[in-house]
């Protein structure tokens, strides 16, 4: 009986915040057992005194305890997590035939919200044992000019998210094949090239009349085309244009703009080379149907792209991928935009494109944010179409629960303000564990000496004025005789934890010596810095996501001289 009714205490208590509600746990209990109610008058004082034990406790005490009872609780709801967290069946999907493809410009920092087509292409790919492909779309060396770094880092980022990439392809060096389907397309009447000052065209287009180049005959056409690849035609001349309807309600899907020319442009990977580059709808239409690419998953703002290549692959008799529509993905006060992020760091604003302000892939790294909950994230979003806002909270709260059950825990004492304890003439040591869940990692030792302070956080100042008593976790209780920001002076009161429980007195961390430690905490566009006092023997490296204990997760960033560096996660 008393298991049975401990069992719903402890249920209602983690789904209440830690206080379960005495009716509710009596209607649980009868409602389950219809047999006990004739002794629901027997039941209700038992219920109340467990009840009473049962909030007494912290909230992670009492997920241990159910754990420890009843464990099938926690199984149940993270079976019901992942069913709810799925993606639904992809269109048009057969197993082993999937061709996804992610295709990012390599002119700044993998960011959060890009990572929402990559993950959603390589979990389908993986989902029906197709093939991912990592396409650098970096044939724009003039307004967003790749950079060399970039591509190295979008593939470790990747891989760091769990991606198997199947195969990486550059844009760059597919010049020559766009030139052929260019000149293919000329051939056939369906494209020209275009000599018209860009406002003169522009004019034309709005009216729906057609370019005084569209309909001359192939031979000029092409004549023109050798122009611009032999250097006749400087950039601004000239233009390859595809044939559309000039009717179209959107004025920018009119004949609009494959290949351009580009003087010097200095390309990372292919230098001078090539001086005839193809913009963004050209080479990505190509390359799709190139590479054999089935499923398309991009934003919504780029439904237009798909009506604009939709044109190549007419003329050419080609069917085209199944495209997935989705929303834009941000989040709440973090900077996604590369533009604004590259504009930061140049004003020296940013530390880098991985300081912990930012949304990049990097900087989730740093700031101790896992890859699973990156992950989990997109994949809870699903393919909605409408633009999704999310909080830190959101990310944070999946991050918690995958680090919570593995972090080790350790004190640090934010701003230390000096604890004198009198009335206690032993040394003392206190075992603390690394993890309250999970004895089988060990302990750790803080060392009590009477003749030397031990150091407590000024964030707690205010609790300790109004205070009698504390219990230092896990080494004693004592009572508070003055308190002030210079110094704290305390008389031993008692060793047993149950003392400190019965009279709720409240329990902080401590320590005795410790080392330099310094939490970077992000807050919107500030970065603020916590100094204080780590547990000096605490076993950390860096890139450990550990918690400190009523601060919070943080990421070791930087061990130097002895001095500890962090940067805080999230509580």
């Amino acid at each position: 009986m008393e298991e049975l009714i401990l069992k719903y205490a402890l249920i209602n208590a983690i789904q209440h915040n830690g206080k379960a509600n005495p009716k509710a746990v009596i209607g649980k209990v009868l409602g389950s057992h219809p047999e006990l109610r004739p002794k629901a008058r027997e039941i209700v004082p038992l219920v109340n005194k467990i009840v009473e034990e049962v909030n007494k406790m912290g909230i992670k005490e009492q997920e241990a305890k159910l754990r420890e009872i009843y464990p099938e609780f926690f199984e149940k709801k993270e079976e019901k997590h992942e069913e709810k967290k799925g993606l639904p069946p992809l269109p048009k999907a057969e197993k082993g035939k999937v061709v996804t493809r992610f295709a990012p410009n390599p002119d700044g920092a993998f960011h959060l919200g890009n990572a929402r087509a990559a993950i959603l292409s390589h979990e389908y790919a993986r989902i029906y044992d197709g093939k991912f492909i990592l396409r650098f779309d970096d044939t724009d060396p003039k307004v967003k000019r790749p950079e060399l770094i970039f591509y190295e880092w979008i593939i470790e980022d990747l891989k760091w998210l769990g991606f198997r990439i199947d195969e990486i392809h550059y844009a760059s060096d597919r010049l020559e094949i766009y030139y052929k389907y260019a000149e293919e397309l000329i051939k056939m009447g369906k494209a020209y090239v275009c000599t018209c000052k860009p406002e003169e065209f522009r004019k034309l287009r709005d009216a729906g009349k057609p370019c005084p180049h569209r309909d001359e005959p192939v031979e000029i056409q092409l004549e023109r085309w050798e122009k611009m690849l032999d250097g006749t035609y400087k950039e601004g001349e000239a233009v390859v244009r595809i044939k559309t309807d000039l009717n179209h309600p959107n004025p920018a899907v009119r004949d609009w703009p494959a290949l351009r020319i580009i003087d010097n442009p200095d390309h990372p990977r292919t230098g001078d080379k090539y001086r005839v580059w193809p913009l963004y709808n050209f080479a990505s239409a190509i390359d799709d149907h190139d590479l054999g690419v089935t499923h398309i998953f991009r934003g919504q703002e780029h439904a237009e792209n798909e009506t604009r290549q939709r044109y190549i692959y007419n003329y050419f008799g080609w069917e085209y991928p199944v495209t997935v529509h989705h929303g834009r993905l941000s989040i709440e006060g973090v900077i996604l935009s590369k533009s604004k992020t590259r504009k930061g760091i140049q004003e020296g604003k940013y530390l880098g494109w991985d300081d912990p302000r930012l949304g990049t892939i990097r900087a989730l790294k740093r700031r101790g944010i896992l890859p699973e909950a990156i992950r989990e994230l997109i994949i809870s979003v699903g393919l909605k179409r409408s633009d999704t806002t999310i909080s830190w909270d959101n990310l944070a709260a999946i991050n918690r629960k995958l680090i919570d059950p593995v972090a080790n825990r350790y004190f640090f004492v934010a701003d230390p303000i000096p604890m004198y304890i009198k009335g206690f003439e032993e040394e003392f040591t206190a075992k603390v564990p690394l993890h309250p869940d999970h004895p089988e990692k060990g302990y750790r030792e803080l060392k009590f000496t009477p003749e030397k302070p031990v150091y407590v956080s000024k964030d707690d100042l205010e609790l300790l004025k109004k205070s009698e008593y504390i219990r230092l976790k896990d080494l004693f209780n004592v009572k508070l005789l003055e308190v002030s920001e210079e110094k704290i002076v305390a008389e031993f009161d008692s060793i047993e934890y149950e003392k400190a429980r019965e009279h709720r007195w409240h329990m902080i961390h401590w320590v005795p010596e410790g080392k330099e430690c310094e939490v970077i905490i992000p807050e919107g566009d500030e970065l603020i810095v916590k100094k204080g006092l780590l547990e000096k023997d605490a076993d950390v490296k860096v890139d450990d996501i550990v918690q400190f204990e009523r601060f919070g997760f943080v990421r070791i960033d930087t061990i130097e001289n002895g001095v500890v560096k962090a940067i805080f996660a999230h509580k």
